[in-house]
């Protein structure tokens, strides 16, 4: 085992996790997540009184509590940085480079629940670290819209998204699975040179036959999209996305 976190004591160990959601496009304190640490597990919310994450530059509504196991970007007003969500996106608060936990190539395992409605979602992602634009691919490790469940599952999302990465193509899919994403689950993929196989519980459900080729960084979020209507059963639920731990074998 080369990396595991349980999330014991009483906050995140800020050696390896940016409590903040790519801080870089807006500031630490508007990017700020919402989450506690305790009974082993982080717990990602977000409450009515949280504000838009960069309200000015992103398209629609967006309210985010994620953490990263890594960051970097270029000076204030330079177009270098992960994730940037459109074309010319200018840092607004540069962001001193930090590796937590950068893998390159393994399996890669979460144990996670989620509480969702019809205007929120949570994912578990790695992204290339971004040092050089093309190492920006994405491996989805588990996807999953509130308003893609039903009775019979939730639609999980898993794959590859390429962004910037030319030796990558999209390749991404959205099974419905017989499970309950409000229980624990484990998400898992195994990751190799040139191919990436998805597990959920140990069962294997995808493979995607490319791999991204540099050190990723884990992405934790939970998402609320507040222009989009939530059923009035859910009116006043605070999404939230708990994790049991993350481990690299």
């Amino acid at each position: 085992m080369s990396f595991r976190d349980d999330f014991e004591g009483h906050d995140l160990d800020r050696s390896v996790w940016i409590p903040h959601y790519l801080p870089q496009w807006s500031s630490r304190a508007e990017s700020a997540a919402t989450y506690e640490v305790g009974g082993s597990e982080v717990r990602l919310s977000i409450p009515p009184e949280q504000g838009l994450w960069c309200p000015v530059d992103h398209e629609g509504p967006l309210r985010v509590s994620g953490i990263q196991s890594g960051v970097f970007s270029g000076e204030v007003g330079s177009t270098v940085g992960q994730q940037p969500f459109r074309d010319g996106l200018r840092v607004r608060e540069a962001q001193p480079t930090q590796w937590g936990w950068t893998p390159h190539y393994g399996v890669l395992e979460v144990r996670a629940r989620m509480e969702l409605t019809a205007r929120s979602m949570a994912s578990v992602w790695m992204v290339g670290i971004e040092d050089e634009p093309q190492r920006s691919g994405e491996i989805c490790v588990f996807e999953v819209f509130g308003d893609a469940i039903d009775r019979t599952g939730p639609a999980v999302g898993m794959g590859i998204h390429p962004f910037r990465d030319p030796a990558l193509r999209d390749d991404f899919a959205a099974p419905r699975l017989p499970i309950d994403v409000t229980d624990f689950h484990v998400y898992a993929t195994d990751w190799c040179p040139g191919r990436v196989d998805f597990f959920v519980d140990g069962d294997h459900v995808h493979t995607v036959e490319q791999a991204p080729d540099y050190p990723m960084q884990m992405m934790i979020g939970v998402f609320d999209f507040p222009a989009r209507p939530a059923a009035p059963a859910h009116a006043g639920h605070v999404p939230l996305l708990v994790l049991d731990y993350v481990r690299e074998a």
